[in-house]
């Protein structure tokens, strides 16, 4: 009795959702960052095993929109309630439920048509007597059909966690071969390493004032050459990434192109740029170019 069905990850920013589909897929595809709001797109991980395919998407955190991308971020997220198997609530053990989590609650309890589990991350920090609290505290608020410690940097209890998932899964055949992991194009994922070692290196100097555009990709016996435009708000945004002598980009460029050969298997040359669009998080021409094309904005 094979399984196959959708599951969302969803939660407030910086709650370990990408980690964990890292963890579920044991290799890296999701970009992470100490930084908030890191997670921009929705991103579909496709975990198969010899008794179920799940299609997970990583969506981004739930906040407070401040502009048009924060906009496309949020209704990405809240709009991936809907049509699921099974919804994942992802929350971090180690802090006191807020108004984002409730937020997030409400809606459930009003467009969830599907088991919701909450998923508490970070659960080794907490004492046995901590934790009992924190689920009882979780449990007044939703009905969830399961509430799964684990930790998704370690591993703790997520093999467990699989296993209780492939239970509220539909039977079905595989949509997908077992060697995909994602249907997100290769560029998509290449674009986001690059993102990721920016957040990383620069963190708060440039927060989420950055687009990475792929302006030519080739591919031979060789292996696959880019060259990508990092795109910024505002020039002193610039000087930062191309840093003292060209010091940063150098590190960002090196270390993006890292990651790129081990996911894609193959050597990888990349070349960067920088180039300032002012205020382009709240042109949707801008928006569209960069991949952050919704007109339903929540």
């Amino acid at each position: 009795m094979y399984k196959c069905g959708f599951v969302a990850i969803i939660g407030r920013p910086n709650t370990g959702k990408s980690t964990l589909l890292n963890r579920i897929l044991d290799r890296k595809l999701v970009i992470t960052s100490p930084t908030a709001q890191t997670t921009r797109n929705t991103v579909q991980g496709i975990y198969t095993d010899d008794e179920a395919q799940i299609v997970f998407l990583d969506t981004p955190g739930i906040h407070k929109p401040q502009d048009g991308l924060g906009s496309f971020m949020n209704s990405s997220a809240l709009g991936s309630i809907l049509g699921m198997d099974v919804v994942l609530l992802m929350a971090p053990a180690d802090e006191a439920i807020g108004r984002g989590d409730r937020f997030i609650v409400e809606r459930l309890k009003t467009e969830a048509e599907c088991p919701v589990y909450l998923i508490l991350n970070k659960s080794d920090l907490l004492s046995k007597g901590q934790l009992m609290e924190k689920l009882l505290e979780w449990k007044e608020l939703f009905p969830f059909k399961e509430i799964i410690p684990v930790s998704a940097l370690k591993g703790d209890n997520v093999e467990e966690m699989m296993k209780t998932l492939k239970e509220d899964l539909p039977e079905g055949e595989a949509m997908y071969d077992e060697d995909t992991i994602t249907d997100h194009p290769e560029q998509f994922i290449m674009a986001e390493f690059i993102r990721e070692k920016i957040l990383y290196f620069t963190r708060d100097e440039v927060p989420h004032d950055v687009a990475i555009v792929i302006e030519d990709w080739q591919e031979d016996e060789q292996g696959i050459s880019i060259m990508a435009a990092i795109i910024v708000d505002r020039p002193s945004q610039k000087g930062i990434i191309i840093g003292k002598q060209g010091r940063m980009i150098k590190k960002i460029r090196e270390q993006a192109r890292r990651d790129m050969k081990r996911f894609a298997g193959v050597p990888v040359q990349l070349e960067l740029f920088v180039k300032v669009e002012r205020n382009w998080r709240n042109k949707a021409k801008y928006l569209k170019e960069f991949g952050y094309d919704r007109d339903d904005y929540v």
